[in-house]
C-alpha cells in the first residue's frame, strides 16, 4: 500500500482501517510464507536499528527474527550502549541512525522521544511500545482474533484490568477501526483517557464501538475475546499495592470465562498468575496468548515490510 510506504507506525490512531486492514493482510500472508518454510530474503542489504529502553522478550525476538530471517541485518542498542537522551539529544540521535539504517524502532517510556525520533530520523520508525501506545501488540491482537474469528466486524471483545495503558488504548483504537464491539472493564479510577475516548467516538471512519463498565457482572455473554494485561505496567512498580486493591476484583477466572461460553482467553504477556488470572485459565482451553505471542513476530514483519515498500 502506497501510503503506508516510507511512513513511520507510532500509533494505530494514526492509521485510517483501511491501512490496519492491509496490515491484518499481509501478516496472514507472511505467516502463511513461515509455515510453509518460505524466505524471500526481503530484507536483503537492510538494516535495522532496535532501540530498547526497557526489557523485552517479544517484541526483541519478533523484530530481530522477523528482519535477519530474510537476510536483514537488525543492531540491538540499549540505553546502556547509546547516548539516546543522555549525553546527546533524541534528535540528534534520530539524525544520525536515520543516515546509517532504513528503518528504527523504538521501544521505551515517553511518547515523545518516539515521536521525536520520526520527526527527525528520515527513515520509517516503529514503535515497539510507549507508555501510551503498543501498537504491533494490537494488530498482534486483531490477527489472533481473526484468525479465531474468521473474520473482525461485529465481534465482542472485553478487556479487563487496567483501562489506560498502552495495551488498552491501542486495542481500545483497533477494535473500533476494524468493527468490533469492543468492552472496556476497569474500576473507574484506571478508566481510559475521556479524550481519547471522544477521538475514537468522532472517527466517522471507525465502524465499531467501545463501552466502558466498571463491573464484571456486566460481563457481555456474546463476548469472543476476554483479554487481560498486568497490574502493574512496567515504571510503575512503587504502585504495585494500590493497583492490586484496584485490580483485584477485575481478576479473569474460570467463574469469569464461564459467563461468556465462545470467548476465547488473551494477554500480552509477561503475565503474573494469581494475578490478572488464574493458573487455570491461561493454562487452559480457552488460552490463545501463545498464538497471539508468535503473531507479534508476523505483524512486525508485516509493518516493516510495509514501511519499507518490500510487500
Amino acid at each position: 500500500m502506497k501510503s503506508l510506504e516510507g511512513k513511520s507506525l507510532l500509533a494505530l490512531i494514526d492509521c485510517t482501517p483501511e491501512e490496519i486492514r492491509y496490515l491484518l493482510d499481509l501478516s496472514h500472508r507472511v505467516k502463511q510464507e513461515q509455515a510453509t518454510a518460505e524466505r524471500p530474503q526481503r530484507f536483503r542489504g537492510q538494516t535495522l536499528a532496535m532501540l530498547f529502553e526497557k526489557r523485552s522478550t517479544r517484541t526483541r525476538a519478533a523484530f530481530e527474527t522477523a528482519f535477519g530471517e530474510e537476510g536483514g541485518h537488525p543492531v540491538f542498542l540499549s540505553s546502556a550502549d547509546i547516548q539516546l537522551g543522555a549525553k546527546e539529544t533524541v534528535e540528534d540521535t534520530a539524525r544520525v541512525l536515520g543516515r546509517m539504517f532504513d528503518i528504527i524502532e523504538f521501544r521505551g517510556f515517553s511518547h515523545r522521544t518516539a515521536e521525536k525520533l520520526a520527526c527527525h530520523a528520515g527513515v520509517p520508525v516503529i514503535n515497539g511500545l510507549t507508555d501510551q501506545w503498543h501498537p504491533t501488540q494490537a494488530l498482534a491482537d486483531l490477527l489472533t482474533i481473526e484468525e479465531h474469528t474468521g473474520a473482525l466486524e461485529g465481534v465482542t471483545s472485553v478487556y479487563c484490568g487496567d483501562g489506560r495503558n498502552n495495551v488498552s488504548n491501542s486495542l481500545l483504537v483497533g477494535a473500533v477501526a476494524m468493527g468490533l464491539h469492543h468492552h472496556i472493564i476497569c474500576p473507574p479510577e484506571l478508566a481510559p483517557d475521556p479524550d481519547l475516548l471522544a477521538t475514537v467516538a468522532a472517527r466517522q471512519d471507525y465502524p465499531g464501538t467501545v463501552t466502558v463498565h466498571h463491573d464484571l457482572q456486566s460481563l457481555p455473554p456474546e463476548a469472543e475475546v476476554i483479554y487481560t494485561d498486568v497490574w502493574v505496567s512496567m515504571g510503575e512498580e512503587g504502585q504495585e499495592a494500590e493497583r492490586t486493591g484496584l485490580l483485584s476484583p477485575f481478576q479473569v477466572t474460570d467463574h469469569v470465562m464461564a459467563r461468556a461460553p465462545k470467548a476465547i482467553f488473551l494477554h500480552c504477556l509477561p503475565a503474573v498468575r494469581g494475578n490478572e488470572m488464574t493458573p487455570s485459565v491461561i493454562d487452559g482451553p480457552t488460552s490463545r496468548v501463545w498464538d497471539q505471542a508468535e503473531n507479534r513476530k508476523h505483524t512486525i514483519k508485516a509493518v516493516m515490510l510495509a514501511s519499507l515498500g518490500l510487500a
